[in-house]
C-alpha cells in the first residue's frame, strides 16, 4: 500500500436532484426527489433538503412521497446527467490516465499514475483545484476523497459530503475507522451488519479486535478474512482504467403489466432499435442478441442466439429479437423488456445472408406496421393512455412557440402544466397550463446547467 494520500475519490452530491435545481431556479433549496414515479417508481436520487424528511435512494416513490409529500417528484432526464458526467469524466481524466469510474457521479484517481500528486500537500491543492474546475464547468458540487487506498478515499469523501475535501492522513487511518459503525466498511450490508451486531461487535476497532480467526468462523474463510484486512485499513486494490464494455444493452420496466401480445413485439422492436443506437454510438458491433423478459411473477427469462457474424444493422437485431420472443410466454403480462448485444467487435462482418435477413426484416417491419396502425384505428376509442409522443413526463424539457423553453410541473386530465424558465433565469419562472395536445407545445433537448459564454470568461 502506498505511502500518499494520491488516490481521490470524487461523488457528486446528491447528483440527478441537484442537476434538476440548477436547472429550475423555483427548485433551488427546496425538497426535490428524481426517480420512477409510477406505482413501482423508487427513488434514484434525492436532494439533501428531501433527505431530512427521511428520503433516500432506493426508497419506494409512495414511501417517499407520504414522508415528503411537498416535494417535487421529476423522472429522469438521463440524456443530461450523461452529459455532465461526461464533463466532469473530462476533467479527471487530464488528472491522470488511471481514472476507474464506477457511475455516472463517482470515480477514483490515481492521482501519481498522472504526476499530479507525490505528498499530502500536492494531492489536496489537486483536490481542491478539481472541485473548483467541476463547479466552474457544471455548476454542480462534488465531494472529493483523498487517501492511500481506494476503500479509505471513498469513505474520505462520504464524511466530506457535501461539498467538501478530506485527506486522511497517512499513518491515522485505524484512528479514524476505529469508532465508526462496521457498517462504514465496503461490504458490510443490513445482513452482515446484524450478524456482527449479534456477535457484539458493532465498531471497526472491534471488528479488529475480534481477530481474523473468529470473523472467519462466523462469516467464512472469504468475507471474513477481507473483513478483518478492511478494519485494520489494509487495501491493495489498484486504480483500473475503464474497461471495454462487453456488452450494449437497454430495458424498460412498465408501471402496468402489458398482456396484449402486439404491444410486446412493439416494445421489443424498439428496444432492439435503442440497442443499436448505443452500439452504433460506440462504434461497435456485436455476435449475440439477447431478449430479458420480466413476467407478472417476476420470474426473469433470458434468451439469446448468435448470428454468422458481427453486425450493427437495426433489421438483423430486430428479427433475432423477434424470434427470440415467440419462443417466451407472456400470457401472464410482462412487467419488464430488454434487449441486448454481446460479442461486441470493432467491426461488421460483410454477411450477405445478414444483409438478406435485414431487408426481410424491413419489409416484415414494414407490413406490420400498417397491420398495427389498422389495429390501432380500430380500437381507438378503447385507448385511455395518451399517445406516446405526447406524454408529458414530470421535470422533462418543452418548450412553446410563444414562450419559450421551460419543463413539465405535471400533467394529467388532457392538461399539462408547464414553469417557464432556464438555468440561466435570476427569478422562478411564470406557469402556465396548456392543452396535452397544443401544436404550439413541443418537447425540447435540456439546457446546459452552465451558460457557455459564461463559462469561458471564468476560464478567462
Amino acid at each position: 500500500m502506498r505511502t500518499a494520500p494520491t488516490i481521490l475519490h470524487l461523488d457528486m452530491d446528491a447528483f440527478y436532484a441537484s442537476a434538476e435545481q440548477a436547472a429550475k431556479p423555483s427548485l433551488r433549496g427546496k425538497a426535490v426527489v428524481v426517480g420512477g414515479l409510477g406505482p413501482r417508481g423508487v427513488v434514484a436520487t434525492a436532494s439533501y433538503e428531501a433527505r431530512r424528511f427521511g428520503v433516500h435512494s432506493a426508497m419506494p416513490m409512495g414511501q417517499a412521497r407520504r414522508l415528503a409529500p411537498n416535494a417535487a417528484y421529476l423522472v429522469p432526464r438521463f440524456r443530461l446527467y450523461r452529459e455532465i458526467s461526461e464533463q466532469v469524466m473530462a476533467l479527471l481524466r487530464e488528472l491522470s490516465p488511471l481514472v476507474e469510474p464506477l457511475s455516472l457521479d463517482e470515480a477514483f484517481v490515481d492521482l501519481e499514475a498522472g504526476e499530479r500528486a507525490w505528498d499530502a500537500r500536492s494531492a489536496e491543492a489537486v483536490g481542491l483545484k478539481l472541485r473548483g474546475d467541476i463547479r466552474r464547468v457544471t455548476g454542480l458540487s462534488g465531494s472529493v476523497g483523498l487517501a492511500v487506498s481506494k476503500m479509505l478515499a471513498k469513505i474520505a469523501s462520504e464524511e466530506a459530503k457535501p461539498d467538501g475535501l478530506l485527506l486522511i492522513p497517512p499513518g491515522t487511518e485505524r484512528q479514524l475507522l476505529g469508532p465508526k459503525s462496521v457498517r462504514i466498511l465496503p461490504g458490510v450490508g443490513p445482513a452482515t451488519g446484524d450478524h456482527l451486531r449479534r456477535a457484539g461487535i458493532h465498531t471497526v476497532e472491534e471488528i479488529a479486535e475480534a481477530g481474523e480467526d473468529e470473523l472467519v468462523r462466523m462469516l467464512g474463510k472469504a468475507h471474513g478474512s477481507h473483513l478483518y484486512a478492511m478494519a485494520l485499513a489494509r487495501d491493495e486494490r489498484p486504480v483500473v482504467a475503464e474497461r471495454d464494455s462487453k456488452s450494449v444493452s437497454v430495458e424498460d420496466t412498465y408501471d402496468v403489466d402489458i398482456h396484449d401480445r402486439v404491444r410486446v413485439r412493439m416494445e421489443v422492436q424498439r428496444l432492439a432499435d435503442r440497442c443499436v443506437e448505443r452500439l452504433r454510438a460506440a462504434g461497435r458491433s456485436g455476435r449475440t442478441v439477447v431478449l430479458k423478459v420480466r413476467r407478472y411473477d417476476f420470474s426473469t427469462l433470458t434468451r439469446s442466439e448468435t448470428l454468422r457474424g458481427p453486425t450493427d444493422d437495426p433489421g438483423v437485431v430486430r428479427e433475432a429479437a423477434a424470434r427470440l420472443l415467440e419462443g417466451v410466454d407472456t400470457t401472464g403480462g410482462v412487467r419488464l423488456l430488454g434487449v441486448g448485444v454481446t460479442g461486441l467487435a470493432d467491426f461488421t462482418q460483410e454477411d450477405l445472408f445478414a444483409q438478406a435477413a435485414a431487408a426481410a426484416s424491413e419489409e416484415a417491419a414494414t407490413a406490420g406496421a400498417v397491420e398495427e396502425e389498422a389495429a390501432a384505428e380500430a380500437t381507438a376509442e378503447d385507448v385511455v393512455e395518451e399517445p406516446a409522443a405526447r406524454r408529458w413526463m414530470a421535470g422533462h424539457d418543452v418548450r412553446h412557440a410563444e414562450f419559450g423553453p421551460g419543463w413539465v410541473q405535471g400533467s394529467g386530465l388532457g392538461r399539462v402544466t408547464v414553469r417557464f424558465e432556464t438555468p440561466y433565469s435570476v427569478e422562478p419562472g411564470r406557469v402556465r397550463t396548456f392543452s396535452v395536445d397544443d401544436p404550439s407545445l413541443e418537447a425540447a433537448d435540456p439546457l446546459p446547467l452552465v451558460d457557455s459564454g459564461v463559462r469561458s470568461a471564468s476560464a478567462g
